[in-house]
């Protein structure tokens, strides 16, 4: 792990959550098990393979000299992290995690959660999407899909949007959603629908239609999302939620389904939504191989189109 050890000693701080080695991108050989976030004023290691006794007091004690060096008057406070698809073993290494930990970005404010499950309540690579959404919202209609905790909600409203719509199956992770809206200021605004999104086109055709749909779902979570059979359900059925000239982000984050894939699936499925770009990732986030890596599709409804479905489409 001494590619790690050495980006270690030059790493630097900011006031915004951010990940601070990627080892994950496939350009530090011997560390790509390896990943270092922060998320203000926690360091957070993460490790995809089991790490040794010896290895993790190694890297615990490269953390604890370079934040010393940073900052020597404040505490470490130090998470350590394995994770793999069946396990995941969370450890606190040194300090405290606050309670709320809240965190910022851009401005917004976030509520984390560091010891309990895989996700943390913000996800950093999605950082550039959140900017685009704050960037575009302005005096627009936005429906946010596999909502999470809403951080493109949040980034929206920040933005002068008129109104969000935001869909999840999971009503705690709304729940803290609803919370990141409070923290921020915005106590109107918003909508907060815990539902199974494919059960819910009535629903969101009615509350519609919408300039900007934001769709992050999870790539391969059963009972609610499988990308591979599920994703192709979803594009379908976009263009007759849109406005005129409505704009789509589809998010994807399977290293195993290249862009190809998505566009293939919009092709086929939605030949009225014109690709526009892919969302570059944070810089924090290259990777060697770009389609392993996190997918931002923007899209656009055509002009000529009316947002309507075709009957054959359904």
């Amino acid at each position: 792990m001494q590619s790690f050890l050495k980006v270690l000693s030059t790493i630097a701080f900011t006031e915004d959550a951010k990940r601070l080695f990627h080892g994950r991108g496939g350009y530090y050989s011997g560390s790509e098990h390896l990943c270092l976030d922060w998320f203000s004023p926690v360091l957070l290691l993460t490790s995809f393979t089991p790490l040794a006794k010896a290895e993790l007091t190694t890297c615990h004690q490269a953390i604890a000299t370079r934040w010393q060096e940073c900052y020597p008057e404040r505490p470490l406070n130090l998470v350590y992290q394995y994770r793999s698809a069946s396990e995941t073993v969370t450890e606190l290494l040194e300090g405290e995690v606050p309670e709320p930990h809240i965190v910022t970005e851009n401005g917004a404010h976030f509520l984390v959660h560091l010891l309990r499950g895989q996700n943390h309540g913000l996800f950093l690579d999605m950082a550039n999407g959140r900017q685009w959404v704050r960037h575009h919202a302005r005096h627009k209609k936005v429906l946010n899909l596999f909502a999470y905790t809403c951080g493109f909600s949040v980034a929206a409203l920040q933005g002068g949007a008129d109104e969000v719509v935001n869909m999840d199956m999971s009503k705690g992770a709304l729940a803290i959603g609803k919370q990141n809206h409070l923290l921020n200021g915005f106590t109107a605004g918003a909508r907060f629908l815990g539902h199974d999104i494919f059960k819910s086109w009535g629903k969101l055709k009615k509350l519609g239609p919408y300039d900007i749909i934001v769709a992050d779902p999870p790539s391969n979570q059963k009972g609610s999302f499988v990308a591979t059979k599920d994703y192709v359900r979803l594009i379908r059925r976009l263009p007759e939620l849109l406005a005129k000239q409505g704009e789509v982000l589809l998010c994807l984050n399977a290293p195993e389904l290249d862009t190809a894939f998505l566009r293939q699936q919009v092709t086929e499925a939605a030949p009225a939504l014109s690709y526009v770009t892919r969302l570059d990732n944070p810089e924090a986030f290259n990777d060697v191989s770009a389609e392993k890596s996190l997918k931002v599709l923007h899209y656009r409804l055509s002009e000529t189109d009316s947002g309507l479905v075709k009957p054959e489409a359904v």
